[in-house]
């Protein structure tokens, strides 16, 4: 529920200030990256820093590209528009929720999304790899792939990704969460994509018997014991069960490696996102060759494994 503009007034001086006192995007962007420094936010769904995230937050709150400030940066704004900014701003800072969250959108290599506290906020670096100009080195032919599964597929973002790329293949997404599957289908239904993207809900290959695959991307749960521990207070806004993976973050892993190989065509493989477990989940599989795939972003993270070297 969002608080009332009157209601921040009372908690706080700055905001009533800023309704007041600030005029431009350019004004409000400023003291947004001010008072985010200052009340210490993390930042880490989809900007990291504040700047960046007062510039999604002011441009998505207008209905303005997300990706091109230049034009509106001295752009006055009216009355209604500075509290609503404003409210943004103080309810990012009180409930220290991700901004997606207070906005209902998240966006993946441009692709929007409608996300709220059902699902984690897309962040995958798969869809970096996939999206690249040249392609997945591994996938030489993107029209030649006519059967792609999503893993964990939350609110349904690389499954609709690889509607876009894979333009003859049909995607399977399985989420183990009704409420996180009814997501993914509001965004499948913004998409039109009913016909080429089938939701179900199981665990794991559960609900996929008989099927195989020319491609199976998954984010799933992967943090460990220690980062579960220690996460921040946005992280911890997200649903824990797409979070949290065991003691070493391996434990979903291991078993979409135990299975897998038994819904691969030949030839398929698996593009899986693992975040800081690399180091684990090697030395849990010394023999398995495992090819890492790096972005200009990060290193280690994303495997790679064709099904005839699993």
């Amino acid at each position: 529920m969002k608080t009332p503009f009157s209601a921040l007034q009372n908690t706080h001086d700055s905001p009533h200030e800023a309704v007041e006192d600030l005029k431009t995007i350019c004004d409000f962007i400023r003291y947004g990256t001010t008072r985010f420094g200052e009340s210490g936010l993390f930042f880490g769904h989809g900007t990291d820093n504040a700047f960046d995230e007062c510039v999604f937050m002011v441009l998505e709150a207008l209905h303005l590209p997300i990706d091109n400030l230049e034009p509106y940066w001295n752009a006055r704004l009216t009355k209604s528009e500075r509290e609503k900014i404003a409210r943004l701003f103080e309810e990012r800072i009180r409930t220290r929720k991700p901004a997606p969250y207070l906005l209902n959108k998240a966006y993946i290599q441009g692709y929007p999304f409608y996300v709220d506290e059902r699902v984690i906020v897309p962040r995958s670096f798969i869809a970096d790899i996939l999206c690249k100009d040249d392609g997945f080195s591994q996938i030489p032919d993107y029209t030649a792939i006519t059967r792609v599964l999503d893993l964990c597929t939350g609110s349904g973002c690389l499954g609709i990704i690889a509607a876009h790329l894979f333009p003859s293949a049909h995607i399977d997404c399985v989420d183990l969460s009704k409420d996180a599957l009814d997501v993914a289908q509001r965004n499948v239904d913004d998409y039109g994509l009913q016909a080429r993207v089938t939701l179900h809900q199981g665990d794991l290959f559960v609900p996929l018997k008989g099927k195989t695959y020319d491609l199976i991307i998954t984010n799933p749960p992967y943090v460990d014991k220690e980062g579960m521990d220690t996460l921040p207070p946005e992280f911890r806004a997200e649903p824990a069960m797409a979070l949290g993976a065991g003691d070493d973050g391996l434990d979903i892993v291991r078993r979409i490696l135990a299975e897998g190989k038994n819904y691969l065509n030949d030839g398929g493989g698996i593009l899986c996102e693992l975040g800081r477990c690399g180091p684990a989940l090697e030395a849990a599989y010394p023999a398995t060759p495992f090819l890492w795939v790096d972005t200009n972003a990060i290193s280690g993270e994303v495997f790679w494994i064709q099904k005839e070297k699993m």
